[in-house]
């Protein structure tokens, strides 16, 4: 575990691969830390990928340090990676964590060689519920989740919009009939991209957790794809 200090918080962060290998930035979703991301960014390495996996502000061992939502966590990304001199990462996102890396691909296009969204919340009223708060110690800040829930359950009215002026390079992955995530929505926004690809993974909405394999596959075809093209 190694830990950055950002201008408003201390954000602790993972690291997998050489030193000097093309960066992917790794963003976890839900109440997920980037630990979740431990599997994939081994098989990177063996690509000689360096891959960084930060958990959120208010979500594993990074402070619990208010306020909360995807837009701070969109500004967190930027100031971590003025603070690892992160040049173009590939941003790789779950769930949330996928909203939060399409909102820094939209706000910072040169800071961004590509984006894959792994299942993200599209731009609709989910009616998300969070069930009651567990018991004694949590591996988070529960008002950190109420905040992110909250954000989804409310998108912006311009949603659609935001996703056609993301320049990058995007893979979408689609978790199929399992996820609780309307597919029809993630293959619009996949077409509202103006380089957007689609692949679905029967694997529900974990795919990187509970179909790794598939999911390595799929982001190094994509990505062999857009290196090859000169992305």
């Amino acid at each position: 575990m190694e830990y950055a200090e950002l201008p408003a918080l201390r954000m602790a962060y993972r690291t997998w691969g050489p030193r000097h290998g093309r960066p992917v930035l790794l963003l976890p979703g839900g109440a997920a830390d980037g630990s979740t991301w431990a599997t994939v960014a081994a098989r990177l390495a063996d690509d000689g990928l360096r891959s960084y996996a930060p958990d959120p502000r208010g979500f594993g061992a990074s402070d619990r340090t208010g306020p909360y939502g995807l837009a701070v966590a969109r500004d967190d990304v930027h100031a971590l990676c003025d603070v690892l001199a992160l040049d173009r990462p590939v941003l790789v996102g779950h769930s949330s964590g996928a909203v939060v890396a399409a909102l820094f691909a939209e706000a910072y296009p040169d800071r961004v060689a590509a984006l894959v969204l792994e299942e993200p919340p599209p731009p609709v009223p989910l009616g998300l519920r969070l069930p009651a708060r567990p018991p004694g110690p949590l591996g988070y800040d529960w008002a950190a989740r109420e905040a992110v829930v909250a954000d989804l359950n409310e998108p912006d009215p311009d949603g659609w919009e935001r996703f056609a002026r993301i320049t990058a390079p995007t893979l979408v992955v689609a978790g199929g009939p399992a996820s609780h995530l309307p597919q029809v929505d993630l293959a619009r926004m996949a077409a509202r991209l103006p380089a957007g690809d689609l692949v679905t993974i029967d694997a529900g909405h974990a795919v990187h957790a509970s179909h790794p394999d598939e999911f390595v596959a799929a982001l190094r075809a994509f990505l062999r794809s857009r290196w090859v093209n000169g992305a």
